[in-house]
């Protein structure tokens, strides 16, 4: 007989399914009519065989069997079904009509889950069927509940244990416990080998901890590194809660151990990044600063000094602009390699309870750091005297002295290296890390490649380079800088030819020297607005020299850097415009060693001005270390011979061989020499003779306010038979003859 389905059946997806198996086809359909009126569907088969064949490719929720079949009798069956894939926890049904305790016993022995006397009572069949899909529900969401726990315990690398007193202390490891320690199910793990898998240096610690967690009978929370079979170093997490009877004595523990490996690396790596440099893997600011004031703190209590070296490359910038970040990081990572060597280094991240490490152990704080850049830090936890912070500073400049290559290229790096001492330069990290700093410029200040000890006046002075620096971020807006004027002389027609603009800074009632903020604005990039707001004020003073009938070029000096603006000869254009003034009356001068510095960048600038009209004239001539081919392809119109050169005019041979070629040179190639620092006759005269009759130098005038300037031409007197003409010893004075007097001109603002 083939299976019958039920057709009847509202939701076979709700309704309990049942294979119905019963050689009897009356007792068969009896059963089935019953059980599908009591909202059960059902399916029908007649025989053992026929019952195993269907569940190849299908699964009931509860299978009933008769007892007695012809062929695979009930029995059979259930043996056989219980082999079958998914069919272990199976609820089973078994009918018989015998009652007698060896058929029951029967039922089980062959895997039924339960048996039924058959009757009429068909009532007490569904309801024993619902208890069996009830039991089975619940059983199998246990069974899921234990399979997911196992899952997560797994994915978590954690499995659960227990230990008993009454069981002589053995352990009792489920089977994803013994999986952490990397041992199959059923192996019996001892405490003792627990404790044998630690190694030799941490064992005794643990056994400690174990022993005083036994005697307060507390909770166990630890990470023990253990030594697995296959030479596998992991580090396992144990955590465990005593159990207590109703007296209140300990009976034993519960616990998890899990395998926190992968979690204590991913620490240690955090805990690195977050206390050592990514690129050299010296300790970093934060990594410094804890180790410097644990070594205070020690420093307080054994009464002795602590030593702060704060070290700056002094030409990282130039290495790392020029052959790239790429070999600017080669080069750091040398220099920290270096330094590494010349203190007792320790990379340990040390714990704040350094006390309990013994006496001296503050000394493992030693270091050497990197703050950032190109900035490093040496930490001497122990100095008794100045002598001892200036052996590692010089120790220091020494081994940085070596070349370094990078990048295919050899480089010599030098460092600036200011030492201050704790308590004496500062009561806090912070205090002696500032001075350090205050003595690390002082080191720069002095020529670079040196080291300095601090000393108070040092702040003092860094004090006032800090106000000065503030003052003139303001200066501009405040109106405070003026430009001042120096003459240009042709001695040979006895005229003033041109001026140079000379910027000053008027603060309060005096002026600060040029030397005094001059280059601190070139450091912090200041000199770009102080040179625009030179060429607007320099062109309008011209303009106003123009409206009374003065016209004369009026020179402006441009840093190098400023050409790097590609508005550059657009704003000329618009101060120009503004006043009115043709291109003609202003000039730019350019060192010769900034015109060297960023030559690529200069030229196309360069020849834009000279389109519009504008002159140019090379500054500090002869004092560059550069080729001269640039004089035949630029369009330069002056070169000024430098005072370095005028000043032993007439005393040495040398300077006056040095000025010939630099006039003969000029001659050549058409371009007009100009000599300053001219500062008495001797030095006129060797210029006169040597072919350079323009000059400016304080023979003539110093630097002048517009209106002092208009007073100088009215009263000025030059020579007028000079003594290189060789008529008279003395020369007779006459007035300079300006292009006219300037009468009424309003000072410049």
């Amino acid at each position: 007989m083939t299976p019958r389905a039920d057709p009847a059946a509202d939701d076979p997806l709700e309704r309990p399914r049942v294979l119905l198996v019963d050689d009897d086809e009356v007792n068969l359909l009896l059963t089935s009519i019953a059980l599908r009126e009591r909202g059960f569907a059902i399916t029908e088969t007649t025989s053992g065989e026929r019952a195993i064949r269907m569940l190849a490719d299908w699964s009931p929720d509860v299978i009933v069997l008769d007892a007695l079949m012809p062929g695979l009798d009930g029995f059979a069956t259930c043996r056989e079904l219980r082999v079958l894939p998914g069919f272990e926890s199976m609820p089973v049904l078994m009918l018989t009509g015998l009652d007698d305790d060896a058929s029951i016993t029967r039922a089980y022995e062959a895997g039924a889950t339960d048996f039924f006397v058959k009757s009429t009572q068909w009532s007490l069949l569904a309801g024993r069927l619902r208890y069996l899909l009830r039991s089975s529900r619940t059983r199998l969401e246990l069974e899921r509940s234990k399979s997911k726990l196992a899952r997560a315990q797994d994915l978590a690398r954690m499995g659960s244990f227990d230990w008993r007193r009454e069981r002589g202390g053995q352990l009792m490891f489920a089977v994803e416990g013994l999986r952490v320690f990397g041992l199959p199910p059923g192996h019996r793990l001892s405490l003792r080998a627990v404790v044998r898998m630690v190694g030799q240096d941490e064992r005794r610690s643990v056994m400690s901890l174990l022993r005083e967690t036994l005697k307060r009978s507390t909770v166990l929370a630890t990470d023990i590194p253990v030594h697995l079979p296959g030479n596998r170093q992991r580090t396992v997490h144990i955590e465990a809660e005593p159990e207590f009877n109703e007296q209140g004595a300990l009976i034993g523990y519960t616990g998890i151990v899990q395998d926190v490996t992968d979690r204590r690396v991913a620490e240690d790596k955090i805990r690195h990044l977050a206390n050592f440099d990514a690129l050299t893997g010296l300790p970093n600011r934060r990594q410094l600063i804890g180790r410097a004031e644990r070594a205070m703190e020690q420093a307080k209590r054994l009464n002795h000094q602590v030593g702060l070296l704060l070290i700056d490359l002094d030409r990282f910038k130039v290495i790392n602009d020029t052959l790239g970040h790429g070999a600017g990081d080669e080069l750091l990572m040398e220099v920290a390699r270096r330094l590494r060597s010349c203190v007792r280094h320790s990379d340990q991240v040390v714990d704040s309870t350094i006390d309990a490490l013994g006496m001296r152990a503050h000394r493992s704080l030693e270091a050497v750091g990197r703050l950032g850049g190109d900035e490093f830090v040496a930490l001497l936890p122990e100095v008794t005297c100045d002598q001892d912070a200036e052996r590692v500073a010089l120790r220091i400049l020494e081994v940085m002295r070596e070349p370094i290559f990078v990048g295919g290229q050899e480089c010599f790096v030098t460092a600036s290296v200011g030492v201050a001492l704790f308590p004496r330069d500062g009561a806090s990290v912070a205090d002696v890390l500032r001075n350090a700093d205050v003595a690390m410029y002082a080191a720069k200040a002095a020529g670079r490649n040196a080291s300095s000890l601090y000393r108070p006046h040092l702040a003092g002075e860094g004090r006032e380079r800090l106000e000065l620096e503030s003052a003139l971020h303001k200066a501009i807006e405040r109106g405070e800088l003026v430009l001042h004027y120096q003459p240009k002389i042709d001695v040979r027609s006895a005229r003033m030819i041109g001026a140079e603009a000379l910027m000053r800074w008027k603060r309060g009632d005096k002026l600060v020297p040029p030397g005094d903020f001059i280059p601190m604005a070139e450091e912090t990039g200041l000199i770009v607005p102080m040179s625009e707001w030179a060429i607007r004020e320099a062109t309008r003073q011209a303009a106003l020299w123009q409206q009374h009938g003065f016209e004369t070029k009026v020179a402006v000096n441009l840093p190098s850097r400023l050409f790097e603006r590609t508005d550059l000869v657009a704003h000329i254009q618009q101060a120009a415009a503004m006043h009115s003034v043709s291109h003609r009356c202003i000039e730019f001068e350019i060192t010769e060693t900034g015109l060297m510095k960023d030559l690529q960048n200069v030229i196309p600038a360069l020849h834009r001005l000279n389109e519009i009209g504008v002159e140019i004239s090379i500054d500090d001539f002869g004092t560059g270390y550069s080729s001269l081919a640039y004089l035949t392809t630029l369009p330069i119109s002056e070169l000024k011979i430098d005072r370095s050169f005028v000043r032993d005019l007439g005393v040495t041979l040398q300077s006056s061989a040095v000025v010939t070629a630099i006039i003969a040179l000029a001659r050549s190639l058409g371009i007009r020499v100009i000599a300053e620092g001219v500062e008495n006759l001797r030095q006129m005269e060797v210029l006169h003779r040597l072919g350079c009759s323009t000059m400016q130098g304080f023979l003539f005038s110093k630097a002048l306010p517009p209106d002092e300037l208009e007073q100088w031409l009215k009263q000025t007197v030059l020579p007028r038979k000079a003594p290189w003409i060789g008529q008279v010893e003395e020369a007779e004075p006459v007035a300079l003859r300006g292009p006219r007097s300037l009468p009424g001109l309003p000072p410049a603002r």
